[in-house]
């Protein structure tokens, strides 16, 4: 007996169905949320409002959601710009520990009593090593066609190994009382916090940077080079665009983003490196990225919308008791459907008359 119904490709996609997807898989994540906490002996209703009020339900709430959403725009912009191109940049979270040590580095070896000069000589250095860190993948990739999901991950470990190595060993600070953090930044090292919250001003470098890349991708040669060569790197080559030039870039400003989100995490809201810092924003913006649909100011809201995922995920561990990877599983919940979806972006079902 055939089936009813046959699976036919898209000649193209409506618009409509683009915002579609994203929301029904955060949906559809939400309610396989509920069946899960359902089972942890929690009302699933109870659950999300205590979620929702921790995160949005006061003004503490909503700073913090904001203090989150900072570094996972930045880190999203940044596998965003390489993701266009088709080129998988998994190690953002490695990229920003390195921006976040060399922050640490250049306080630690070039402190000059200037918050403008510090800031700039941080924003340099983190942008330069997470740089360095993605276009060493890069040219890997665009020279040898070595797999840059296995060399980016990969390279994840060596950073965060290399960083506990500083954190336990010749960068740990001495009045500490033995544990493992590098001491405290100077005033001038630090970003200036808006009103009194602890929301800084990493934030508008955040939401200038979702910007300028909307321009880039929208306006400029390069980003119309990108977007070619995403859609296929063979015609890119046959019109004349340099592969090799446009990958290793492409990969070095995404790990340059990403070290700049490290450098900001340290510098406007930890004052120091110490192990588990970035709470895996690196990896989240994977997940930021795809629900954005790589679209830069889209990439501002879904972070925000993250953010206020992982401030509710805190409310559930003291309200509800559960503990923290129940909101690590709907993040993983919510990144599964997106992929799904990708199935009914490129595909769609169509029933089988009588007569077929």
């Amino acid at each position: 007996m055939s089936a009813p119904f046959r699976v036919e490709r898209r000649l193209d996609c409506p618009a409509w169905l683009n915002w579609a997807i994203p929301v029904g898989a955060v949906a559809t994540a939400l309610l396989a949320g509920a069946v899960l906490l359902f089972f942890l002996g929690v009302s699933p209703l109870a659950a999300y409002t205590a979620m929702f009020r921790g995160a949005l339900g006061d003004a503490w709430g909503l700073s913090e959601t904001i203090v989150k959403a900072i570094p996972l725009t930045l880190a999203g912009l940044a596998v965003g710009l390489s993701f266009t191109m088709v080129v998988w940049n998994i190690g953002a979270e490695g990229q920003l520990v390195m921006g976040a040590l060399a922050a640490v580095a250049v306080v630690r070896y070039a402190f000059v009593d200037s918050a403008p000069v510090m800031f700039f000589l941080m924003f340099v250095a983190a942008a330069l090593a997470g740089g360095l860190w993605a276009g060493f993948a890069g040219f890997l990739k665009a020279r040898w066609s070595v797999n840059e999901i296995i060399t980016t991950l990969m390279m994840n470990y060596i950073a965060i190994l290399l960083t506990e190595y500083f954190i336990y060993g010749p960068w740990r600070d001495p009045s500490s009382l033995g544990f493992p953090m590098t001491a405290p930044f100077p005033a001038a090292a630090r970003l200036a916090v808006l009103g009194g919250t602890r929301v800084h001003v990493g934030l508008i470098l955040a939401i200038f940077l979702a910007l300028l890349f909307r321009v880039l991708y929208r306006w400029t040669r390069w980003g119309f080079e990108l977007r070619v060569i995403g859609n296929n790197a063979n015609a890119a080559r046959y019109a004349g665009m340099d592969y090799m030039k446009n990958v290793l870039l492409a990969m070095f400003v995404s790990g340059a983003v990403a070290g700049i989100a490290g450098m900001i995490e340290v510098a406007g809201l930890q004052g120091r490196i110490q192990p588990g810092f970035s709470a895996g924003y690196g990896y989240t913006a994977i997940i930021v990225a795809w629900l954005a649909r790589l679209n830069p100011v889209g990439t501002v809201f879904v972070s925000f919308l993250l953010g206020a995922l992982l401030v509710g995920g805190d409310t559930l561990q003291v309200v509800m008791r559960l503990p923290l990877a129940s909101v690590q599983v709907l993040q993983g919940l919510i990144l599964f459907c997106v992929l799904g979806g990708e199935f009914f972006r490129n595909y769609r079902i169509v029933p089988v008359g009588k007569g077929e």
